[in-house]
C-alpha cells in the first residue's frame, strides 16, 4: 500500500479537502490527479505517487488536510494483478459504486458512458470543480471549446438551464430572503466560501500579532515610463511583457540594501533576515479574493527576468493553475492597490509571518513643484503614493523611511 500525502509546502496554511478526483476501486497512473485540496490561497491538485488502484480515501471532503497527512492509500500493481475482474471492489467514506463508465475498459459501457469517461480525461481543474459543486455528468455537456473541450462557460450554461428547469416559468432565480437583523430592513444572505473565511482568519490574525505602522511617500514614474515606451515592443517579440510592476518589484529589491530587516521574520527570541528576497504580489480574481504568487530569489534576475516571472505567474494565477510552490515562501509582499482605482490605502495588512509590505497606489498626472534651471516650476508628473507597512516589533522609522527613499529613488533614477 502507498500512501498519498498533504503536499508539506502549504507555508502554514490551512487546507482542506475540496473534491475526490478519483474514487476507491478505480485504476490511476502515476501522476493522474487524485484529489483536489483548497487552502486561503489556491486549489491544488494532488497527483497519484503510484500506479495501482485506490484503495482507501481516509480524508474524505471538508476534512480538514494538515501537512504530511495521510489523505488516501494506493494498492501497487503487483497486489491487483490476481484479482478477478468480477471481484466487488472495496469502498471507502464518500465513494460510491462504479458507475458504467468506469467500466469501459470491460466492454460492458455504453456508447454514451464510454463519451463520458473520456470527456473526463480532457476537464480543467477549474471545470472538474465546477462540475463536481454542482453534480453535473460531463457527458450530458456539449463542448465548445477547442476539439470539443468543455469549458467553464458550458458548465455555467448548464447550470443555468437546470436551475430554470427546478424553478418553472421563472426565468431568473431570485435571492433568498433571510430573517433580517432588523425587521424593518429587507436583506438577504449569501454564505461566506472557503477562501473568503481563510483571508479573514488570516487577517485578523495578522493584525492581533503585529502592530502595524504606515509610512507613505510619492514617486514620480516619469523615467520608467520613459525606459518602457523605449523598450517594451521589442521585449513583447521576445515573448516578454513589460509591466510596470516588474520595476516596482526591482525596486523593491535594491531597497533592501539599505533596510536588510525589511525582508525578515520575527521570532521570540531573534530576528531572521532572508538573504533571498521572495516576492509576493497580490493578484485579484474578482468575487473569487486575493491570490499571491510568489517570485522567487529576484535578487539574482534582471528586469527582464522580473518581467516574465511576473506574467508567467499572474497567466497561472488568472486560469487557476498555481501550485503550492508558486504561492509559499514569500518574504515581503506588494499590494499594487492602484490598479483598481485607490490613490491610498492603510495599513495594507501584513501577509504573516512577513515584517513589511508595500502599497502602490494609482498612477495619476498630479501638478508639483520642481527647480528647473534654479528656478522653481510647475509641471505635470505621473504619481504615484506609495506605502510601507511595517511590523513595530521588527523595525522602526528610521529603517522604514530609508527603505522607502530608496525605492523611490531607484525608481525615479531608471537608467538603461
Amino acid at each position: 500500500m502507498i500512501d498519498v500525502l498533504v503536499p508539506e509546502e502549504q507555508e502554514g496554511t490551512k487546507a482542506v479537502v475540496r473534491a475526490w478526483l478519483k474514487k476507491v476501486g478505480d485504476r490511476v497512473e502515476v501522476n493522474d490527479p487524485l484529489v483536489e485540496l483548497e487552502t486561503d490561497k489556491v486549489a491544488m491538485e494532488v497527483p497519484a505517487p503510484a500506479a495501482g488502484m485506490l484503495r482507501e480515501i481516509l480524508l474524505d471532503t471538508d476534512a480538514e488536510a494538515v501537512p504530511g497527512a495521510v489523505l488516501g492509500r494506493i494498492a501497487a500493481p503487483d497486489e491487483i494483478e490476481g484479482q478477478d475482474g468480477n471481484e466487488e471492489k472495496p469502498f471507502g467514506p464518500g465513494s460510491s459504486k462504479p458507475s458504467p463508465s468506469m467500466d469501459v475498459e470491460k466492454g460492458g459501457a455504453s456508447t454514451g458512458s464510454a463519451r463520458t469517461a473520456g470527456v473526463e480525461m480532457r476537464l480543467s481543474p477549474s471545470v472538474r470543480r465546477a462540475l463536481l459543486q454542482h453534480d453535473i455528468d460531463p457527458g450530458r455537456i456539449e463542448g465548445t471549446g477547442r476539439d470539443g473541450r468543455i469549458t467553464r462557460a458550458d458548465v455555467d450554461r448548464a447550470v443555468a438551464a437546470a436551475t430554470k428547469v427546478q424553478e418553472g416559468p421563472r426565468t431568473t432565480a431570485q435571492p433568498r430572503v433571510a430573517e433580517p437583523s432588523d425587521s424593518s430592513i429587507r436583506s438577504h444572505s449569501v454564505p461566506h466560501d472557503r477562501m473568503r473565511l481563510r483571508i479573514a482568519e488570516n487577517m485578523l490574525n495578522s493584525v492581533t500579532r503585529a502592530p502595524h505602522v504606515t509610512a507613505m511617500f510619492e514617486a514620480d514614474f516619469s523615467a520608467i515610463m520613459a525606459h518602457r515606451e523605449r523598450h517594451k515592443a521589442a521585449w513583447a517579440k521576445k515573448g516578454v511583457k513589460l509591466t510596470y510592476s516588474a520595476y516596482i518589484v526591482a525596486a523593491a529589491a535594491e531597497a533592501m540594501k539599505v533596510a536588510p530587516a525589511i525582508n525578515s521574520r520575527w521570532h521570540e527570541d531573534r530576528l531572521e533576515i532572508f538573504d533571498d528576497i521572495n516576492i509576493g504580489v497580490g493578484t485579484a480574481l474578482g468575487e473569487k479574493g486575493l491570490i499571491v504568487p510568489v517570485l522567487r530569489k529576484v535578487q539574482t534576475l534582471s528586469l527582464k527576468g522580473i518581467a516574465a516571472g511576473l506574467d508567467e505567474l499572474i497567466e497561472k494565477a488568472r486560469a487557476e493553475q498555481l501550485g503550492a510552490r508558486d504561492v509559499s515562501g514569500g518574504t515581503f509582499t506588494i499590494s499594487n492597490h492602484g490598479v483598481s482605482g485607490s490613490l491610498f490605502a492603510a495599513p495594507i495588512i501584513i501577509n504573516q509571518p512577513q515584517s513589511a509590505i508595500l502599497g502602490v497606489g494609482k498612477l495619476e498626472k498630479r501638478v508639483v513643484v520642481r527647480e528647473v534651471g534654479g528656478t522653481d516650476a510647475i509641471l505635470i508628473r505621473p504619481m504615484a503614493y506609495v506605502s510601507l507597512t511595517i511590523d513595530h516589533r521588527v523595525v522602526d522609522g528610521h529603517q522604514t523611511n530609508a527603505w522607502l527613499t530608496r525605492f523611490v529613488e531607484v525608481l525615479e533614477d531608471w537608467k538603461d
